[in-house]
């Protein structure tokens, strides 16, 4: 399925239990850097909540998997954009009757984000592996890997997966992951103990400062939860349901 972010392509599964009931709950999943909605993890996470009684949907976002733009040019704002016109198709369905969020790493990061602007149209969020130092790092001229002058971005970076312009940074340095805690409504913070990437502690001291939020922590897990992500979805699974 396909629908238009500001002329952008934005492709997506939806996955409705075939239990007839006229109404689910909907839980909107989002990938992280260089990732795409058919990621293990986010496939046996989507399996685990249909069986449970919710709907799923798992999108592309931009410059990624099946979606439109390229990849250099996609920053986390024009993600954040991407998943507000997903709330905003979401909520003009009758076939949904609560909403969550879900995103891993960068994904993570944006859903959290997105929910502080939509907090009274998103029903509670889960951040898998959030990469919230992104922002931080990008003010101070050290992200993935790459040294840069802050105030002189380059104009490009040669990235794993390509050219990566230096707009992702330069947008990256006026986004400021606090901001995100305006959310009050539900958080889970799902995250490997033995994440090579983001480390766990992130997930720790931000379970710390959100209101009402909870922590799961997967042990000798990684960032793509490659090692347990069954142990993940079942996390993600009870958490929900006791949100109903």
């Amino acid at each position: 399925m396909v629908i238009y972010d500001d002329g952008i392509a934005l492709d997506f599964s939806l996955e409705i239990p075939e239990d007839g009931r006229e109404k689910h709950p909907l839980v909107i999943i989002i990938h992280g850097l260089t990732g795409n909605r058919e990621e293990a993890q986010l496939v046996t996470l989507s399996r685990k909540l249909g069986e449970l009684g919710f709907a799923t949907l798992r999108a592309d976002l931009y410059g990624h998997g099946a979606s439109g733009g390229a990849f250099r040019d996609h920053t986390v704002f024009k993600w954040i954009s991407n998943i507000i016109k997903l709330i905003d198709y979401a909520r003009g369905q009758r076939a949904f009757s609560r909403l969550f969020l879900c995103g891993h790493s960068q994904g993570g990061l944006a859903v959290l984000l997105a929910a502080a602007m939509e907090r009274d149209r998103t029903d509670g969020v889960i951040a898998l592996a959030p990469a919230l130092t992104i922002p931080a790092r990008a003010r101070k001229g050290a992200l993935f890997g790459l040294i840069f002058d802050p105030g002189r971005v380059p104009e490009e970076f040669e990235f794993s997966d390509g050219p990566l312009s230096g707009n992702y940074v330069r947008t990256a340095q006026l986004i400021h992951a606090e901001d995100a805690e305006k959310y009050e409504g539900p958080v889970l913070f799902i995250h490997g103990e033995a994440d090579e990437i983001v480390p766990a502690e992130v997930s720790v001291r931000a379970a710390q400062r959100y209101k009402g939020a909870q922590l799961v922590i997967i042990p000798g897990d990684s960032h793509d939860f490659d090692r347990h992500a069954d142990k993940a979805a079942q996390a993600a699974g009870e958490w929900l349901l006791q949100r109903l």
